[in-house]
């Protein structure tokens, strides 16, 4: 796994050099881009040339940071980069001053850079990742010009945990292994060697770059600055042929600059990858769907993201099990996925995130269980469905870990999970966070929701209703839950579902927050719970209160602890993750529940394409470049927060867009739509 992030450009006024209309629109500047090879200006800690997973896809190294550039031609030197610095006479830095050279950003098929220079010389930067490769390769060429072209190229190296910040220190080793065109640099004898190869020539000039700033981090309350080491310079003629600069590990670049030349190997990964990236959905599939040494995983969301169950889940049935125009439906890949998951299963629960450097497991989540349990099934029945149907051996082991979870819940596991005697699903104790609101500062657990909370029961009783296909007995069970449900979770007084019944255990304590978790009873699951004059209740009242152009509320305003805006320090922010804050992901549901109170008919379906599709695939062009945001402030004009790509929410997109267009129903070999009637 290797994820690379850049920013188009600083978020700094760069002057009237440089306007909205010479950078690709008014967003340009605020815009951030993701390039993964699939193994998973700089203004945050994340940013980076080069990151690479080893040896799992949540153990990562941010080994090179990126580049410094500057072409030297006959009326001077001018600048293709830019980073701001501060230091204690000036205060904060811009240099060298690239962004006023900058006239074009594009990001597909990958990133590219137009410089005109003031002399009339244009020159071209790209950067691109290959699939499957732990490298970054960039290169620059000269469009427009004349005369002598030099261009130096500085790479900056990491190298770090991304999570951290570097500083100038002794450790740190200054040597250089120079074969050929091609160097090799092991700073930290705990980090990966790093390696280059270059169609110029190599100039060892070690250099400490001090004072970097990343300004989200600023934002975000968190340490801001940090040093950067450069071993030296690549200098090329770029009057003569196009730069080419390899970067990635050793195993990656191998003999490169020995046996082959870096330009020969460099337009040959661009075939391959100019290819593969015809499909802008699929490409952006790929960069969650990475690998964990023969298994295939899913990161749930860049820049800081590991592996995380409900996450995962949740996103790939968007990501793995629904066709695409470019695609059909990877079953296979979803199967294993999924296996990849069942040994972890322990006391009925699988954990919430796996850990980093070969920590322990996570078990604090009441649905990553169930959404696993239910998604198990939904591709059992999938593939039996399909052209190739799942091997029996692997099916039964699937159905096996379901069984345990489903077990595990009845006899009680951790937390206080128990199915208790009304066929609900009880869970929580002081201080732990099990439900996907799950924020947590220091011991204050911002929405604990002990109890039972509504969309635990949702993926409680649909797991039932699709295993209950399986193991009959559970039949019963799910019978007493259901009645349970419509006889206890319908607040009257409000006219929509108790966000949690039973808080805290006590009985008959209901918490009537209006809070999008209710959907998951009409929408987003193979079975609706509710149905009939109390679904459309709960639509009408979600559409009238949480719904926004990219999501739904986490909370309606006018509720106690409502927050409209997700910004400030880390206690401000993590206190207004789920009170008020928009989840992209949490518009499948809703669509999905709209339809079946609406009607599943080719005017509704349009109706929805505009009203709650439209808005989302713009949002595709604003922040995350092609893909979707964490979470969305929950009022006007609702900027995008959190990470700028994240797994889950760019599933609901993808499944939502098949669920909207009939000629991708059709073009994919995929089980019939279920009846959404009760189960």
């Amino acid at each position: 796994m290797h994820p690379l992030l850049e920013h188009a450009a600083l978020r700094l006024d760069p002057g009237p050099a440089v306007g909205p209309r010479d950078v690709d629109g008014p967003t340009a500047l605020g815009c951030e881009w993701l390039e993964a090879d699939g193994l998973g200006i700089r203004t945050r800690r994340y940013h980076g040339a080069l990151l690479v997973a080893d040896p799992s896809p949540a153990d990562r190294y941010l080994l090179v940071q990126g580049t410094e550039a500057w072409v030297d031609t006959a009326a001077g030197s001018f600048a293709l980069s830019t980073n701001l610095y501060h230091n204690l006479y000036e205060g904060d830095v811009v240099y060298p001053e690239g962004i006023a050279h900058l006239r074009e950003f594009v990001a597909e098929p990958w990133p590219r850079w137009r410089f005109d220079l003031p002399d009339g010389t244009r020159v071209v930067a790209e950067l691109y990742v290959p699939r499957g490769a732990r490298a970054a390769v960039c290169t620059w060429s000269r469009e427009f010009g004349h005369g002598p072209a030099t261009l130096r190229v500085r790479p900056l190296l990491g190298p770090r945990d991304p999570h951290a910040l570097h500083a100038t220190n002794g450790a740190l080793s200054q040597l250089a292994d120079v074969r050929d065109r091609q160097v090799i640099w092991t700073p930290y004898a705990a980090v990966p060697p790093i390696a280059a190869a270059s169609s110029g020539s190599y100039g060892h000039a070690p250099v400490w770059f001090h004072g970097v700033v990343y300004v989200e981090e600023r934002e975000r309350g968190l340490p801001e600055r940090e040093d950067v080491f450069s071993p030296g310079t690549f200098t090329f003629d770029l009057a003569a042929e196009r730069a080419v600069l390899l970067m990635g590990t050793a195993e990656a670049i191998g003999d490169v600059g020995v046996q082959t030349s870096a330009s020969t190997h460099e337009a040959r990964w661009r075939r391959t990858e100019a290819e593969r990236r015809r499909d802008p959905r699929a490409r952006a599939r790929d960069a969650y769907v990475v690998r964990r040494g023969d298994t295939p995983a899913i990161i749930a969301g860049y820049p800081w993201f590991g592996e995380w169950g409900r996450d995962t889940f949740i996103a790939m049935r968007g990501l793995c099990m629904t066709g695409h125009a470019g695609a059909p439906a990877r079953l296979d890949e979803a199967a294993a996925l999924l296996e990849g998951w069942v040994g972890t299963v322990s006391e009925g629960m699988l954990p919430n995130r796996l850990p980093e450097r070969g920590g322990t497991p996570e078990y604090n989540s009441v649905d990553a269980s169930l959404w696993f349990g239910v998604v198990a099934c939904e591709l059992i029945d999938a593939c039996a469905a399909s052209t190739q149907p799942l091997a029996p051996e692997r099916a039964a082991a699937l159905l096996e870990a379901v069984l345990q979870i489903i077990d595990g819940f009845v006899v009680g596991t951790r937390h206080g999970i128990r199915v208790d005697d009304d066929g609900l699903v009880a869970a929580g104790e002081p201080g732990v966070q099990l439900t996907w609101m799950d924020a947590k500062i220091d011991d204050w657990v911002v929405t604990p929701r002990i109890g039972k909370p509504v969309e635990v029961q949702a993926l409680w009783l649909n797991l039932l209703a699709l295993a209950a296909r399986h193991r009959p007995a559970l039949g019963e069970l799910a019978a007493r839950g259901r009645a349970s449900f419509d006889r206890r979770f319908f607040c009257d007084e409000r006219g929509f579902l108790f966000d949690v019944v039973d808080v805290d255990h006590q009985r008959g304590r209901n918490d009537a927050s209006l809070r999008p978790n209710q959907i998951y009873a009409v929408g987003g699951l193979p079975f609706a719970v509710v149905e009939g004059p109390r679904a459309r209740a709960i639509v009408d009242v979600v559409e009238a209160a949480l719904l926004t152009p990219l999501g739904l509320r986490t909370l309606a305003p006018g509720e106690h602890g409502y927050a409209p805006f997700y910004r400030g320090g880390m206690r401000e922010r993590d206190g207004a993750y789920h009170q008020g804050t928009v989840w992209p992901h949490l518009l499948g549901p809703f669509v999905e529940a709209w339809l079946r109170v609406h009607g599943n008919s080719p005017a509704n379906r349009a109706t929805a394409r505009e009203r709650f599709l439209a808005p989302m695939r713009a949002h595709l062009g604003v922040a995350g470049l092609g893909h979707v945001s964490e979470i969305v402030d929950a009022e006007p004009p609702f900027t995008p927060r959190g990470a700028p790509f994240q797994a889950w929410g760019m599933g609901e997109l993808l499944r939502i867009e098949h669920l909207l267009e009939p000629a991708l129903q059709a073009r994919h070999a995929h089980p019939k739509a279920r009846d959404v009637r009760t189960p």
